[in-house]
C-alpha cells in the first residue's frame, strides 16, 4: 500500500485537496481553501514527476502565497469586507415571511422564513391573520417580533 502512494502520490496531494477544500465550506474564511490550492498546485507537481518532499515545498509555498495573495481579494469582493456578518438569529433582522399561524391580539403566531418557522409577535399587539407578509423588526430570545409589510 505504501508502495501505491509513492508511486501515485498526486492521489494523495488530490484526495488532500478535495478534504480541504470540503472543510473550507464549514468555515468560510478562505483560509483553508489556501491550503486547498496549495495541495492541487502539489498534485500538479506530483504528477509532473517531483518527489514527495518536492511536493511539501510546493504545497508549502503556493500556501502562503495563496494566503497573502488570494486571500485578501477573495475576502474583499466576496464579504466586502464587512466587519460584522450577521448569522443566524441576527440574520433574521429585517427579513420578510408569511404568518403561518394566526398571531392572537397581544398574543402569539407563527411566522415562515426561508423554509423556518418562528414563533411570533406583533409589534404593536394587533392581531395578523395566516398568509399574511411581515417584516421582523426585533427578536427576544427565539421569539421575533413582526409587523406587517
Amino acid at each position: 500500500m505504501i508502495e501505491y502512494f509513492a508511486e501515485n502520490l498526486w492521489q494523495m496531494w488530490l484526495l488532500l485537496s478535495i478534504i480541504l477544500l470540503v472543510l473550507e465550506l464549514s468555515s468560510g474564511d478562505f483560509f483553508i481553501m489556501c491550503f486547498s490550492i496549495g495541495a492541487a498546485c502539489a498534485t500538479i507537481a506530483a504528477a509532473l514527476g517531483l518527489g514527495f518532499y518536492g511536493g511539501l515545498i510546493v504545497f508549502a509555498v503556493c500556501s502562503v502565497l495563496c494566503i497573502f495573495f488570494v486571500r485578501p481579494f477573495a475576502l474583499k469582493y466576496l464579504h466586502r469586507n464587512e466587519e460584522h456578518r450577521p448569522s443566524n438569529a441576527d440574520a433574521l433582522m429585517g427579513a420578510v415571511g408569511r404568518v403561518s399561524e394566526n398571531i392572537e391580539e397581544n398574543g402569539y403566531g407563527r411566522v415562515a422564513i426561508d423554509g423556518d418557522d418562528w414563533k411570533a409577535v406583533s409589534a404593536n399587539g394587533e392581531a395578523i391573520a395566516v398568509g399574511e407578509k411581515v417584516k421582523v423588526v426585533g427578536r427576544e430570545s427565539i421569539i421575533i417580533t413582526v409587523e406587517r409589510v
